[in-house]
């Protein structure tokens, strides 16, 4: 169960679970879990804990659930002193399994929106005049355009999801 009905979120995990012997047959679906975090977390802690919350909301009757969050981390000598990353947890009913995706620097103009006006990014990215889609998180995401769509919102959280696999396919060898 993936703790959201993002389809960007349930496809990138559909799609990793195709990769994985052990979890080819899994029947992946969404529902909608509560973070317990702000719509636009500001720090790697509450991120990781929104992804945390979401994956144990979500537990219920199933083998494995998947909590995903995107955040705005703040990241010293960038040059807006802010960059975007996904954490994602896989959790298993005892442990959760942390995977964190590579970061981004978003332009200036909507990292002080963010920071100062209290929006999310997607409605950063819409006011500030880079999307005509106010549901830019359910689409190609703010990577999507800032790479001119070289990388997607389901490629990097697919990097955070195959880092959380980690310790669920290397179970003998994991810490």
């Amino acid at each position: 169960i993936v703790g959201s009905t993002n389809e960007v979120k349930i496809g990138a995990v559909r799609e990793l679970a195709a990769e994985y012997p052990f979890l080819g047959a899994a029947d992946v679906r969404g529902i909608s879990a509560p973070s317990g975090v702000a719509d636009q977390p500001k720090s790697l802690e509450e991120t990781i804990r929104g992804a945390i919350n979401r994956a144990k909301a979500c537990f219920d009757g199933c083998d494995l659930s998947v909590g995903i969050e995107s955040g705005f981390i703040p990241v010293p000598y960038t040059k807006t002193g802010f960059m975007d990353m996904t954490a994602c947890v896989i959790y298993d009913g005892r442990n959760h399994h942390l995977g964190l995706s590579s970061m981004f620097e978003c332009p200036k103009d909507v990292t002080d929106m963010i920071t100062d006006g209290g929006v999310t990014m997607a409605e950063a990215f819409h006011r500030c005049g880079y999307t005509d889609n106010s549901k830019l998180g359910s689409a190609e995401g703010a990577i999507g355009i800032l790479t001119k769509g070289r990388v997607s919102r389901k490629d990097y959280t697919l990097q955070a999801l195959r880092m959380a696999i980690i310790h669920l396919e290397n179970q003998t060898i994991a810490a």
